[in-house]
């Protein structure tokens, strides 16, 4: 009798999680070039692929809070935020060396003059969506090419949203496929999975900052005096602050606040990706990245990761981002990343 019981109460249980799971439903906009994914009717993110940018990103993402965390320029302009580095849009993966063309910093700012440097990615089409309870799935491709059109990689890209608690979950899986001959990834700073935050995640700076207005207008002001910025960064080798730059680790943690919301972005690496523990190309000045590949800068010349796909071969990358709505413990996150590590 007491077995019955126990099943039942585990059953019970389960139910309950189940349906206290909030629904997570993706909305394809083709016409706006877009598909939202909504959390109990709540924007939390968008899988964008608009002309003016060069590949596809993750634009906005919101904390369970209601607040930003990524920057809105290059898109839009919010009055505070930093107008630099016009590449750095949501989240996003690329790389700055592909058979020699740099897709990491290639926008509309490039001159035509020297547009034929760097690599576009372009979204080719969406391949199926899954709403869900507490989980949602997003399956897209896209091809890596140069400017004239040549395909060097073929791109298939799934993306999972999930929610534990008040916090929001993005796991995404790439297979890149060179389908017209050799493509060489060539060791490079500038990569791999990335965010551009908002200026109140950013690490408090000294000396000058150059600011935008809500029209645009760039103001430089003293970042002493500026006390919007609030981030700071913890590794998971218990580095902090600017130091994590060119430093490895399995998870980086980005913590602050917005609006009175205590915020924290976790990047997770896959122990399946090429060059695990990943180095972290990390800024106080907003860019959080995660470069497997990119080794040689960061080590000062000890090591270097030069990965080559051969014709109709592949390689697969993973990475986990985790918004969390207050202060997760080390040991929240490094339960987290088993969990990650787990996945194949």
């Amino acid at each position: 009798m007491k077995k019955i019981f126990s099943v039942i109460l585990v059953l019970t249980m389960i139910v309950s999680f189940a349906m206290a799971q909030p629904k997570i439903k993706l909305v394809t906009k083709a016409s706006e070039k877009k598909v939202d994914v909504l959390i109990g009717g709540e924007l939390f993110t968008s899988y964008i692929y608009p002309d003016n940018i060069k590949k596809p990103v993750l634009w906005p993402v919101i904390s369970d809070g209601g607040n930003e965390i990524t920057r809105q320029f290059p898109l839009k302009n919010k009055a505070g935020e930093r107008a630099d580095h016009p590449h750095h849009v949501g989240i996003w993966l690329n790389y700055g060396d592909v058979n020699g063309l740099d897709f990491w910093n290639n926008s509309e700012a490039i001159p035509a003059d020297r547009a034929d440097k760097y690599g576009t990615i372009y979204h080719e089409t969406i391949e199926s969506v899954k709403s869900g309870k507490g989980e949602a799935t997003l399956l897209t491709t896209a091809s890596w090419k140069d400017i004239k059109g040549n395909k060097l990689l073929k791109e298939i890209s799934e993306y999972t949203f999930s929610v534990d608690g008040k916090t929001r979950i993005i796991d995404r899986t790439t297979m890149l496929k060179a389908e017209n001959g050799k493509v060489d990834i060539t060791d490079n700073k500038e990569g791999m999975f990335a965010i551009r935050l908002t200026r109140e995640l950013e690490l408090p700076s000294r000396g000058k900052v150059k600011l935008t207005d809500s029209h645009g207008v760039v103001t430089e002001v003293d970042g002493s005096d500026d006390k919007t910025a609030t981030g700071n960064y913890l590794s998971s080798e218990g580095i902090e602050g600017d130091a994590v730059w060119a430093t490895r680790g399995k998870w980086m943690k980005l913590y602050g606040e917005i609006n009175g919301e205590k915020v924290a972005v976790v990047i997770f690496d896959h122990p399946g990706n090429a060059g695990y523990p990943t180095y972290w190309h990390a800024r106080g000045y907003g860019l959080f990245a995660a470069n497997t590949l990119g080794q040689k800068v960061f080590s000062k010349g000890k090591e270097e990761m030069n990965l080559s796909v051969e014709k109709g071969e592949t390689v697969t990358f993973r990475y986990r981002l985790a918004v969390f709505s207050g202060e997760p413990t080390v040991e929240e996150i490094n339960k987290m990343s088993k969990d990650f590590e787990s996945k194949i």
